[in-house]
């Protein structure tokens, strides 16, 4: 019998699991190492600005898209643009899913260090070579990279109803209560205000510098999830009639408010621990595993109820970690459904294969000045981190192609929706989206021809040839089995052109009005159904 997963029951489950999927170690590991990079204040600056000029939108679209078509990311650009644009799904999952080769990895660190914190295992004072005899020990990490991989294939097996939702409902009140105790604990201490004023003052040099922009559209879609297709998957498992404008909102809202809880957390907590201003700033510069591994329990060492806080902050970190990896196994498993496979053998063999491709990031272990650096995973966070972009074009030429004010009105703004969503979608998606791709693209190009010893994106222009190499595989993958599968993708009788409530009508035993079945002028139905 082929198991079902089910469908949410709830706005609140929804709005749970959306946040989950997007609240990850990225607003605890990426975040503050990214405003220390790129000026605080001048960071925080576009990263507002395209929260709600490309990572909303673009969510605002997946959830809707997932509605309508009930398919994961391939089924539903086959489902609305045609069989042959499944592959542009299919390079969405493939993002997701690459990502969770190496989150996986990042998910048994933070088990261990929440597991050590709890059970005092983990020495804050010599936190350096605890880190350092952790990494050392590769069949350690791989043991915790099971563990975070065991857990998230038991959640997804459960289905949506019975895992995911009730699981993220646990989860997300809890892992925000668990970090607002740690910021107030940081608040209080004497110097703490001077890491707040670090994220929020702005500085000309980096604000005017484009990196800093790019980082900021990066990290933007990386952290809210935009891009990865979760947030179609999830809406494929959300009642008609339930809206999505609002989550999709709260879910931005949500995922930044706690992007900055953490990271006041962090910055109050190292400016105030920190012997001098400069050693505070390269403490916070170090970023990633140096910032979250070493020095932070260095400075819970220091702290009176210090341990009680790193408790805190590495659960949070671990329950950020598994609802994310949560919401990638089901991305990926909800394509193979779609593709005519069982749940469960999609579950195992999707376990396996994230198991054995996340082996070189749990063990390729290399020295970068004196510190021993997983230099694959931070290749790997590099290269599909950046994929996202290529995600949001596609979004953006599915809506496009379909007609951005018939996208509208006819998969968004449904009768019953909380808040309808008016013509600034149209003015986003006509003009702001295709010029902050055609600048911050054609900057990026601009910056590896003229400096390519500048080595921001990890290995200057070996990197971006090396980052490159692998998108071109992944696309001549993803179109190989794309073709193979599109067939399976697209139920009989979808129609692109009917509306939300058309479809909740039918779903009640009506038949809409004719009127209301006519395409709209401007795209010929056969060339979406094809």
């Amino acid at each position: 019998m082929v198991r079902s997963a089910g469908g949410f029951t709830s706005k609140w489950g929804l709005l749970m699991a959306a946040l989950g999927a997007a609240i990850g170690t990225g607003n605890i590991w990426r975040f503050p190492k990214e405003v220390a990079d790129n000026g605080g204040g001048s960071f925080m600056i576009p990263y507002i600005l395209f929260l709600f000029t490309w990572s909303v939108p673009i969510l605002l679209v997946e959830f809707n898209l997932g509605k309508k078509t009930r398919k994961g990311t391939m089924g539903s650009f086959a489902s609305v643009l045609g069989k042959n644009k499944a592959w542009m799904g299919a390079w969405m999952a493939w993002i997701s899913t690459a990502i969770g080769f190496y989150y996986a990895v990042v998910m048994g660190w933070t088990i261990r260090y929440a597991w050590g914190s709890m059970s005092g295992t983990v020495s804050f004072s010599g936190a350096r070579a605890s880190w350092e005899g952790f990494l050392a020990s590769p069949g350690l990490v791989v043991l915790f990279q099971i563990i975070a991989l065991g857990v998230s294939a038991l959640v997804v097996y459960m289905g949506i109803e019975k895992g995911v939702e009730k699981v993220n409902k646990i989860l997300i009140p809890t892992l925000i209560g668990l970090l607002l105790i740690s910021m107030i604990r940081a608040l209080t201490l004497p110097g703490a205000g001077r890491g707040v004023a670090y994220i929020f003052t702005p500085h000309a040099d980096t604000f005017f510098n484009g990196k800093t922009w790019i980082s900021a559209l990066a990290q933007s879609a990386w952290s809210c999830s935009a891009g990865m297709g979760m947030a179609i998957t999830y809406g494929a498992y959300t009642r008609r009639k339930d809206d999505t404008t609002l989550n999709t909102a709260l879910t931005g809202l949500g995922d930044t408010t706690v992007a900055l809880i953490a990271g006041i957390m962090i910055f109050a907590t190292v400016f105030a621990m920190s012997p001098t201003l400069s050693s505070a700033e390269a403490a916070v510069e170090t970023g990633g595993s140096g910032l979250t591994f070493i020095y932070l329990p260095q400075l819970f060492g220091e702290m009176i109820g210090g341990r009680w806080v790193a408790i805190a902050f590495f659960l949070a970190m671990a329950f950020a970690a598994l609802t994310s990896m949560i919401a990638t196994y089901e991305n990926a498993v909800k394509n193979f459904v779609d593709a005519g496979w069982g749940r469960k053998k999609a579950i195992g063999v999707l376990t396996l294969g994230m198991l054995l491709l996340g082996l070189p990031s749990a063990m390729l272990i290399l020295p970068v000045n004196g510190t021993p650096t997983p230099v694959f995973l931070d290749n790997q966070d590099f290269v599909w981190g950046l994929g996202l972009v290529v995600s949001g074009a596609f979004i953006y030429f599915l809506v496009w192609k379909y007609g951005i004010t018939r996208f509208r009105e006819n998969y968004i703004n449904s009768r019953f929706a909380d808040m309808k969503v008016g013509r600034w979608f149209d003015i986003l998606f006509k003009y702001v989206i295709p010029v902050e791709l055609v600048v911050m693209s054609a900057w990026f190009i601009y910056q590896t021809i003229v400096n390519p010893t500048d080595e921001w994106w990890v290995s200057g222009i070996v990197g971006f040839l090396v980052m490159m190499g692998q998108w071109i595989l992944a696309i001549l993958g993803v179109r190989y089995i794309s073709r193979k599968v599109q067939d399976r993708l697209v139920d009989d009788g979808f129609d692109p052109y009917s509306t939300i409530d058309d479809d909740i009508l039918r779903e009640e035993g009506e038949e809409p009005a004719p009127s209301s079945l006519v395409p709209h002028e401007g795209m010929d139905i056969g060339e979406s159904i094809a």
